[in-house]
């Protein structure tokens, strides 16, 4: 069984550093957060936990209070296969909750399927904002220098979805007739389709991971055109509200 608590000791800050490093393999300098502000986040009344499977840490989240009743989840790791992530973010919601704060935001890389399918359709986050270069070049194992686009996904707690969510029910929706794809994946590249319906879908590719090793220019071009197609949509003023078939975004005009 899973047990999630508040940490405070240095021992227990610098295990997880030491996750963080194992999932992600930054290089030196280029790690998320220090060991002192964790301590530092923690001391101020700031969520810093980790996941125990009896005495190992398998999985931790650092957040710190924003404003507008916030809480912005800086970082979060897990080993995966294991529904640790998920027990995180639940344990993050009750814990927001318990403090009278409405909401969580954290930026997550639009390319990654399995990222977006866990944040919108897992957990019911919507994404408010397309934030390019957000973090400058990325130099971990994972990113191998890609651009570091991101989302800003925000959670609002008591939101019907999200409180299904909590209860593993997820909130479905069927896609309304006339649907159109405003990006599609063609034999592994985008192909910009139609965006003038009023909910389209737009694809992210299979395994942006293994692209940005195997094929950098393509892995280029998607991260170009979901920037162009996901990010332009969003700062028109159009809405994501679902992640359909764990591969395309699903967006409505407000």
């Amino acid at each position: 069984m899973i047990a999630i608590r508040e940490l405070h000791e240095i021992a227990d800050l610098e295990e997880v550093l030491a996750l963080f490093g194992a999932i992600w393999q930054f290089e030196r300098g280029g790690e998320p957060i220090s060991v002192e502000l964790m301590r530092a986040f923690a001391h101020a009344g700031n969520y810093v936990t980790g996941a125990y499977d009896g005495d190992k840490l398998v999985g931790a989240s650092v957040g710190f209070r924003g404003g507008d009743s916030t809480l912005h989840s800086h970082v979060t790791g897990a080993t995966t296969g294991r529904g640790i992530g998920f027990e995180l973010k639940m344990h993050q919601r009750r814990w927001a909750l318990d403090r009278g704060l409405e909401r969580i935001s954290w930026t997550y890389d639009p390319l990654v399927r399995r990222n977006a399918h866990f944040n919108l359709a897992k957990l019911g986050a919507r994404p408010r904002e397309y934030l390019p270069g957000f973090y400058g070049v990325m130099q971990d194992a994972i990113n191998q220098g890609d651009e570091s686009d991101r989302v800003l996904a925000v959670w609002e707690l008591s939101s019907p979805h999200v409180e299904a969510a909590a209860r593993r029910e997820p909130y479905r929706r069927e896609l309304p007739a006339g649907t159109a794809v405003a990006l599609a994946d063609e034999g592994g590249r985008p192909v910009p389709g139609a965006t003038d319906a009023e909910t389209v879908l737009v694809a992210v590719p299979a395994d942006i991971e293994g692209l940005r090793g195997l094929d950098p220019g393509t892995a280029k071009a998607w991260r170009h055109a979901v920037r162009d197609m996901l990010g332009g949509m969003l700062a028109e003023g159009r809405k994501v509200t679902g992640f359909h078939d764990k591969s395309y975004y699903v967006v409505e005009k407000a």
